[in-house]
């Protein structure tokens, strides 16, 4: 398994609504992710916005990415969600930052 990090940026004015969403997430993405390889992940989001993602995959970060392309539900979580993030309103799915591994105890 490949483990992944991530960073993204919530609006401070959505951080509720942004966090209700999270409470019940489609069922219909759920099955989406775990189709794709998406395994073990978790999303954290701190006061000032900073959300903080992790996830575990088969392959690579950018082949669940493609994976959850063509997803059409996926299209439609993304549109609903690109206005809680900081930035132009480019879906969340292609502004992640990943952030590098620096240790790991298994």
């Amino acid at each position: 398994m490949n483990r992944t990090c991530f960073t993204l940026r919530v609006r401070p004015d959505r951080l509720d609504e942004y966090r209700k969403h999270h409470e019940d997430v489609w069922p219909q993405m759920q099955e989406a992710l775990t189709r794709s390889g998406w395994r073990n992940y978790s999303l954290f989001l701190t006061d000032e916005g900073l959300l903080i993602g992790y996830v575990e995959t088969p392959g690579t970060f950018d082949e669940a990415l493609a994976a959850m392309a063509d997803e059409p539900v996926n299209t439609e979580w993304q549109a609903m969600m690109a206005p809680f993030f900081e930035g132009d309103g480019t879906a969340a799915d292609q502004m992640m930052r990943t952030v590098d591994e620096v240790f790991h105890l298994p």
